[in-house]
């Protein structure tokens, strides 16, 4: 983890202890870990966002001039078809 093996962490963890007390450092491993969940919780819903899986449109469904453009892009990709069907 990190590159830090036991006797890093012991250190570290005899200073934090030094640093909060025997009382207070509960607490301070208390707020890290809901920080940690709500960071992790906050990803997971952005990337639900992204693809929404339930109504199964993206996000950029939304923004207007989408539709035309996946439209003029299926068009194009069909014209490059037949180029090459043409050209054999």
């Amino acid at each position: 983890m990190f590159g830090l093996g036991t006797p890093e962490l012991i250190v570290i963890l005899g200073i934090a202890f030094l640093v909060f007390g025997g009382k207070k450092l509960p607490e301070v491993g208390e707020g890290l870990g809901k920080a940690i969940t709500s960071f992790k919780r906050g990803i997971k819903d952005v990337e639900g966002t992204s693809s929404d899986s339930s109504t199964g449109k993206g996000i950029l469904d939304d923004v207007p001039g989408i539709k035309e453009v996946a439209a003029i892009k299926s068009k194009v990709d069909e014209v490059k078809n037949l180029g090459g069907v043409l050209s054999k």
